[in-house]
């Protein structure tokens, strides 16, 4: 009896444990064929409208170490990662149809661009008699758990988490595989590739970064047990997650959620086992909020589509005074608006690739807000720039805050004066970004 292969197709979902994908490879094959493609769209591409370089330098770095460290566990299990740059659809098919494999297993994508691709790759498998099998490995809920249809998801981010909470229990990450098929094709496994292939000279990270982070499934785990149990920073976050000095702060995981080197479900249980050991108060809660906001933004990027992605949002109303002004959006974006506080964190993201969330909603306020400049160059630039790039929560931030997403408020305009003076009452963060 021929014996059954598989395609194991790593997407943004790099990492061993709770990969839905891997499991039912495993579960349905003899023998499976890890693989990972850089995409040339995405890193040599650009943004939609305003040419920023589709994934910049910090988010570019950390993919590279998050592959490399997948292929290191991959190794270490007795298996290996194949490596491809070009177009996934046609990359994967070709070694789908020399090696004559019954499947191909994804975690499925929810935006256009990524859609796309994964319908583009499954028509050309049909054409041999081959199938794509998708799972669903970026939220934290199933969405077959959840009391409504995508379709009917809630508009009002409070009325979708009274009806989950009320409803639906997290499921728990799937294990670690105890093993997997030795690989011993007579593949190339191909090469990896270095960030100036990516389009990138190398870099250091400015040394008044609040972390650095390091791409991959080890050090993501690291983060997490380190925020949890070896610092006990988690008791705290709900009092100090408006700061913007210092690595505990926040959690810092969502670099390592936008590529899926952590699963959120593992994190969910991560920290349930951290309430039962220290008690659960409402920092704890929090951090399953922000978790709970991830889930809603993707949802809702489904349900609508590219309405996230145009100027008038999900409400379809485009704001008419918000103009592309090139040469004052520069200004913005290099730190130089002569607002200390706008500036410092615009610096910030300019060399670190990261920003507080108290940060990115005041710039995106008063690029939209102050400058009346469109709210899609914000968003754009950001997509390039950041490190924890997550496609539907940065759209549906910025729908949120240019006020023609989902917020019932109309207007969310921030007071950069006494945002300063609040949350940066000494001039301290101003000063150290200078």
């Amino acid at each position: 009896m021929s014996q059954k292969i598989g395609i194991v197709w790593f997407r943004q979902d790099l990492r061993l444990h709770d990969n839905e994908a891997l499991t039912e490879a495993l579960q349905h094959c003899d023998t499976i064929i890890p693989i990972y493609v850089f995409d040339e769209r995405f890193f040599h591409g650009k943004t939609r409208q305003f040419g920023f370089p589709k994934t910049g330098k910090f988010r570019a770095k950390f993919i590279l170490e998050s592959i490399v460290d997948l292929r290191q566990s991959l190794r270490k299990m007795g298996s290996d990662l194949v490596v491809r740059f070009g177009k996934p659809e046609e990359e994967i098919f070709k070694i789908a149809q020399e090696f004559k494999t019954s499947w191909v297993f994804c975690n499925r994508e929810r935006t256009q661009e990524e859609l796309q691709v994964q319908d583009d790759l499954e028509h050309n498998l049909w054409s041999i008699g081959q199938e794509m099998r998708y799972s669903r490995g970026k939220l934290l809920y199933y969405t077959s758990d959840l009391p409504f249809p995508i379709t009917q998801t809630p508009e009002i981010f409070t009325q979708f988490k009274k009806e989950v909470e009320r409803a639906v229990q997290v499921r728990k990450p799937l294990p670690l595989p105890s093993s997997l098929p030795v690989f011993d094709f007579d593949l190339d496994i191909g090469t990896m590739p270095s960030l100036e292939e990516l389009g990138h000279q190398p870099f250091v990270v400015d040394e008044r970064a609040s972390i650095v982070f390091q791409g991959g499934e080890t050090t993501g785990l690291g983060r997490l047990n380190n925020y949890l149990w070896t610092t006990g920073a988690a008791k705290s976050y709900f009092d100090t997650r408006n700061e913007m000095l210092g690595a505990d702060y926040s959690t810092k995981f969502s670099a390592w959620l936008a590529q899926g080197c952590i699963s959120p479900k593992k994190v969910y249980h991560e920290l349930k086992a951290f309430e039962h050991q220290h008690g659960e108060n409402k920092s704890t809660y929090w951090i399953f909020f922000e978790l709970l906001w991830r889930d809603f933004f993707r949802l809702i990027a489904k349900k609508h589509g590219n309405k996230i992605f145009l100027k008038g949002g999900l409400r379809e109303e485009p704001n008419r005074r918000l103009r592309n002004d090139y040469k004052l959006f520069q200004t913005w974006v290099d730190g130089e608006t002569g607002v200390p506080f706008v500036d410092a964190n615009m610096r910030e993201l300019k060399l670190t690739g990261f920003m507080s969330n108290r940060g990115r909603q005041n710039v995106a306020s008063y690029l939209i807000n102050d400058m009346k400049l469109n709210w899609q160059m914000g968003a754009e630039y950001f997509e390039s720039q950041l490190i924890d790039y997550d496609t539907a929560s940065n759209w549906g931030n910025w729908n949120y805050l240019a006020g023609i997403g989902n917020d019932p408020r109309e207007d969310r305009y921030f007071n950069i004066e006494n945002q300063a003076k609040q949350y940066d009452p000494q001039g301290a963060y101003v000063r150290y970004w200078a």
